[in-house]
């Protein structure tokens, strides 16, 4: 293993993430902060609780799978995305470094700046609301898996992207419409049944569910399933980056 070439993507990727801390940081804090005004003032002041939680409180982990999916994406895809654009992916192709070193490189640090902002919208969510959070190891493992599997989902969206309108695509399209239809801002439950039975099958569901039960103790599926979903992911994802590499899909042309 390479940990040279690993260490010198890495810190190239995260040097650029800190280069533009007006966007980096900043703006999630302002999102939020907006979302909590919107969401949590004007509509929590006609939904005082949701499942016996505070509406302010149990719309925090949705916010901050929200902004974690589609930073992970983003972060990820156009890391990969700009050495194509530039042409300089050729050059690490053919430098001494495995497919799986420049994997662990860019998807590494894609996770951990999308596990930054997450973390700094927690800490932005205690200044709205009362917070508690019941298991927080099982919080930061769904957080981290989270964030690792959805830059597995941005690079690959990196490489298969030929410009930058396809490369905020499926985030703008798919990712975010998901999101919000997957219980962020309200309870499964409270849809009728036909519905709840239909939004069973957005995959988004079961992270939000999962992620939500680590600070309430409470989800609307069993965390084995949420375990399984987000597993099964992350399989299909590396799947998908395995086949990438060994064809050279739009690297090597």
């Amino acid at each position: 293993m390479n940990l040279i070439a690993i260490k010198a993507i890495y810190v190239y990727e995260m040097t650029r993430f800190f280069r533009t801390l007006l966007q980096s940081f900043i703006s999630p804090v302002i999102s939020t902060s907006l979302y909590f005004v919107v969401f949590g003032g004007a509509i929590g002041s006609r939904i005082e609780t949701v499942e016996g939680i505070s509406y302010g409180a149990f719309i925090v982990p949705g916010l901050i799978m929200l902004s974690v999916m589609t930073q992970s994406t983003a972060n990820a895809s156009f890391g990969i995305y700009f050495p194509k654009f530039i042409g300089t992916v050729y050059e690490l192709l053919s430098a001494p470094v495995s497919y799986v070193e420049i994997l662990i490189g860019y998807v590494g640090a894609a996770a951990t700046k999308a596990l930054l902002v997450g973390l700094i919208i927690l800490g932005t969510a205690f200044l709205f609301v009362d917070l508690q959070i019941a298991h927080p190891i099982a919080m930061m493992a769904f957080l981290v898996m989270t964030c690792f599997s959805f830059s597995l989902l941005g690079f690959i969206i990196g490489i298969w992207a030929r410009s930058f309108e396809q490369l905020q695509l499926i985030p703008l399209l798919v990712i975010t419409p998901l999101v919000f239809l997957g219980g962020s801002f309200y309870s499964v439950s409270m849809l009728p049944p036909i519905w709840q039975s239909i939004t069973m099958f957005n995959p988004v569901v079961y992270l939000i569910s999962g992620f939500r039960w680590a600070f309430f103790d409470s989800a609307e599926v069993s965390i084995g399933l949420s375990l399984f979903a987000i597993a099964l992911f992350t399989g299909v994802c590396i799947a998908i980056i395995g086949w990438i590499f060994k064809t050279g899909y739009r690297l090597k042309s």
